[in-house]
């Protein structure tokens, strides 16, 4: 259980008073965070700027317009049974918590909490983005966020920017210019620590990236990223996080409408390969299935000098299960710096640099290629034997099988479309 610090409940109408009273005290440079703003019906209309602790009650809807961003020293709790809708009106409507702020977002199983839109289709609104104190790989070690500018990375790997647990993100990936070459992800992480908790998140039919990992080292487990047209997992700028459980589904394109990129889109940074911190997450326990097309689409993209530990994965549907790229990516690989372990694919290994290979693939320990898969409810299946993933780090559970969602223990089951 994890405890949370007294604080004053207030009734809408004081809600209304603290609110007005800290924007004047903005203005003079302070604003007490003493009281904990409640926020309920009939003010249950989200939008500006928090600088103070705010509360969203459960069993109440509350409606987003335009940005929702929790300034450096506030906290923005959610209880469990949230909904957070965002109105379509010509906003970018999305959340954003701001390097030094934190999210409290606990759901529970059957109560889990969703951020959707009022138009329930994909690319809808602009979902969360969480900034922290991290180190990041971008020269100066800070950067800013593609979505409301925030300012994150710094030196803190311990940095704590909250808790998101059973929390669903729905419909996410709005454009933010005309090219469309800034969309938002279902959830981002910019430079967050492994102080914060993530578990149980689903990140569902978004336009770009269910999830995206810009440098930092936060931990997650039990994620879940659901027809998201670009990639279900994506990381950069040095990310070098522990994940166990991860599960990516991309429904065909028959159903679903639309071709999706790839299940993990893997870099350390685009344009200097080698700079430091290096990206290099530890993850273990995946299905990654994709919605196969006629295009060269990737299942894992390892490139631009990214370094990974993946074990107990399965990868199928996709015309290409692991592509490798780029000199320090594969030198990473054949060094044994980098480890493919345990590791079932529904085709082959595909280096595009020549310094990997296929064989050195199907060498590694427990690797296997040419695999046909069976499932039951869509994506639930597992191969008996794997990593014990308690040898390397007491962040794991040890579950010594292949695949994310073993039969007799669906843990997607309740919370998740």
């Amino acid at each position: 259980m994890r405890n949370f610090k007294s604080m004053k409940k207030l009734s809408w109408r004081q809600s209304l008073l603290g609110i007005a009273i800290c924007l004047a005290a903005t203005t003079m440079g302070s604003c007490s965070n003493d009281n904990e703003i409640i926020i309920t019906p009939p003010t249950a209309d989200l939008s500006g700027i928090i600088t103070t602790d705010v509360t969203l009650k459960t069993g109440v809807t509350y409606k987003l317009s335009g940005e929702y961003r929790v300034s450096q020293g506030a906290k923005l709790i959610i209880e469990p049974g949230v909904t957070i809708e965002a109105i379509s009106g010509g906003n970018t409507d999305y959340i954003l918590i701001e390097k030094g702020a934190k999210i409290m977002a606990e759901g529970t199983k059957a109560a889990p909490i969703v951020m959707t839109s009022n138009r329930k289709e994909p690319g809808a609104w602009a979902g969360l983005h969480i900034c922290g104190d991290a180190k990041i790989n971008l020269d100066g070690g800070t950067g800013k966020s593609e979505v409301g500018n925030a300012n994150y990375g710094g030196l803190n790997d311990a940095d704590n920017s909250g808790i998101l647990s059973y929390v669903r993100v729905e419909y996410a990936g709005e454009k933010l210019n005309a090219e469309g070459t800034k969309e938002g992800n279902g959830v981002t992480f910019y430079g967050v620590g492994n102080g914060t908790t993530v578990d149980h998140v689903q990140a569902y039919k978004g336009t770009d990236d269910g999830f995206e990992f810009f440098g930092g080292c936060v931990n997650i487990k039990y994620m879940v990223s659901t027809s998201n047209s670009d990639d279900s997992f994506d990381w950069t700028q040095g990310w070098r996080g522990k994940g166990q459980f991860l599960l990516a589904y991309q429904e065909t394109v028959e159903t679903l409408g639309y071709e999706c990129d790839a299940l993990m889109e893997c870099d350390n940074l685009e344009n200097n390969n080698a700079n430091e911190p290096i990206s290099h997450p530890t993850l273990a326990n995946v299905t990654l299935i994709g919605n196969n097309s006629s295009t060269e689409k990737r299942g894992i993209r390892l490139r631009a000098g990214t370094e990974i530990s993946l074990y107990n994965t399965i990868v199928t549907n996709k015309v290409k299960c692991i592509t490798t790229q780029t000199a320090e990516t594969e030198a990473a690989l054949t060094s044994g710096k980098s480890v493919l372990q345990f590791i079932y694919l529904a085709n082959t290994l595909t280096s595009e640099s020549d310094g990997y290979s296929a064989a050195l693939f199907a060498a590694g320990q427990g690797n296997a290629i040419d695999q046909t898969f069976v499932w039951t409810d869509t994506y639930v299946g597992t191969i008996d034997g794997g990593k014990d993933m308690t040898t390397i780090d007491t962040f794991f559970d040890n579950a010594t099988y292949i695949g994310a969602v073993k039969a007799g223990n669906n843990w997607t089951e309740g919370w998740t479309l």
